[in-house]
């Protein structure tokens, strides 16, 4: 599958679902359903103590997620790299959201995510 092919709006429509399940996920501290759309890789480093640390960190200092809007499609021959400007309910200021999506086995799968 070449992202490079695929239009704006088309990648925003398979991104930002998969980003509102990986927020909602970390707001409810649902491991199994943060880690749904994730690749092997990631889910080898995102262990259930690690997301329960890391979600009761960012929640304690910056609160849950708010208004995420859309920034950047950033495409790559066998990846895309997904970019949004992120709000907090308690942390003044803007953030950073990014993923990266992979395709394999018909299926789009989520190998790096971050809020910075």
């Amino acid at each position: 599958m070449s992202f490079e092919k695929m239009g704006d709006q088309q990648l925003w429509d398979i991104a930002n679902p998969i980003m509102d399940n990986l927020m909602d996920a970390s707001t409810q501290l649902d491991h199994a359903k943060h880690v749904r759309d994730f690749t092997e890789r990631m889910k080898a480093i995102v262990t259930p103590e690690y997301f329960q640390r890391i979600c009761q960190q960012y929640q304690a200092e910056k609160g849950y997620f708010s208004t995420r809007m859309p920034v950047a499609v950033l495409r790559r021959p066998d990846s895309v790299a997904i970019v949004w400007k992120q709000s907090f309910t308690k942390a003044p200021g803007e953030f950073v959201a990014e993923m990266v999506l992979v395709h394999k086995n018909g299926k789009y799968w989520v190998d790096h995510v971050m809020v910075f």
